[in-house]
């Protein structure tokens, strides 16, 4: 197994080499490409769209030259990216839509197998109150999935769909793609439908920690289509993206989320990826001048569960 990190919060797009370099002498590995922060979800939801992909692909993929190659020198391998989200705005106009699907979703498609990168991360469409159930929910994300699909064949991309929560009253509940059974059949439906491995999984431990899922049998479930992991830790009331084992549930310091069920489902399914963390908003908890022992910490967690995963195999 290899450890990876989120590039938001470590990268400069004016020395992105330096950037990796650090990564490098942190430990890691490997990067998740976090283009999703080139168009930020909440700008996406208020429809305030910048221009940053009205670029060609030409020249995205001038821009992006620096990083490719400052990852290649220092040693990292991009092995996934996030794509921006949401990828479709309940109560957005047409032409924003249209714009998130015909032009976001399909650049980052090739921006990812510019990069090399073998998995690109998606949020399915949170539509279920909207629509009036999870399956026709669904099926505008099937719908949006088998129009990217071609593309993610064709560049030997396969996209990853996670389990979300979604936000209803001011409570947390259940968001696209967090019944592992379900997940399971379709994502084989597609990939049968389209002759190949154009969809697969990526577990999300925070998410998973919200709507109290049990890790093992979320991963034994899903198995050998988990091919991306995003893996961070919360308090069980918000999404706050910090480091494994900060939270506790009770005075003896029992952690808040299922370390070791997370440990025991990958040991099970024999996952061999990478160990990835999406642990962004902890670089800015510390002062900047700590970043590097925060990353090398981080790093040290990634070694701790790959050795715990590697116990009895």
């Amino acid at each position: 197994m290899r450890i990876g990190v989120q590039t938001k919060n470590v990268i400069d797009d004016r020395q992105p080499e330096k950037g990796f370099t650090l990564l490098k002498e942190a430990g890691f590995s490997c990067g998740d490409f976090s283009l999703n922060s080139y168009l930020v979800n909440k700008a996406i939801y208020q429809s305030e769209i910048n221009t940053f992909f009205d670029k060609s692909v030409s020249e995205l993929e001038d821009f992006f030259s620096p990083h490719k190659y400052g990852a290649e020198k220092a040693g990292i391998t991009i092995n996934q990216m996030h794509m921006p989200y949401p990828n479709y705005v309940p109560g957005g106009s047409e032409e924003l839509n249209d714009y998130l699907r015909n032009v976001v979703a399909t650049k980052s498609v090739r921006l990812c197998a510019f990069f090399g990168c073998p998995y690109l991360v998606v949020h399915g469409f949170k539509l279920a109150r909207f629509l009036g159930s999870e399956e026709r929910e669904w099926e505008r994300t099937e719908s949006f999935l088998d129009f990217l699909a071609p593309m993610a064949k064709e560049l030997g991309v396969t996209i990853c769909i996670e389990n979300l929560y979604d936000s209803v009253g001011g409570h947390m509940v259940e968001g696209p793609c967090c019944d592992a059974g379900k997940a399971a059949e379709r994502i084989d439906r597609i990939n049968e439908r389209h002759h190949a491995s154009v969809l697969g999984f990526c577990f999300d431990t925070g998410h998973a920690n919200l709507m109290g899922i049990d890790f093992e049998s979320f991963l034994i479930t899903l198995g050998d289509r988990i091919k991306v992991l995003h893996i961070h830790d919360n308090d069980g009331v918000m999404d706050l993206h910090q480091l494994p084992f900060t939270f506790t549930k009770t005075r003896e310091n029992r952690p808040s989320t299922d370390w070791d069920g997370f440990v025991k489902g990958l040991r099970q399914i024999h996952f061999d990826g990478v160990l990835s963390f999406e642990t962004a908003p902890v670089l800015t908890t510390f002062p900047e001048e700590m970043k590097a022992e925060v990353l090398s910490f981080i790093a040290r967690i990634g070694k701790y569960f790959e050795d715990q995963i590697k116990v009895s195999l």
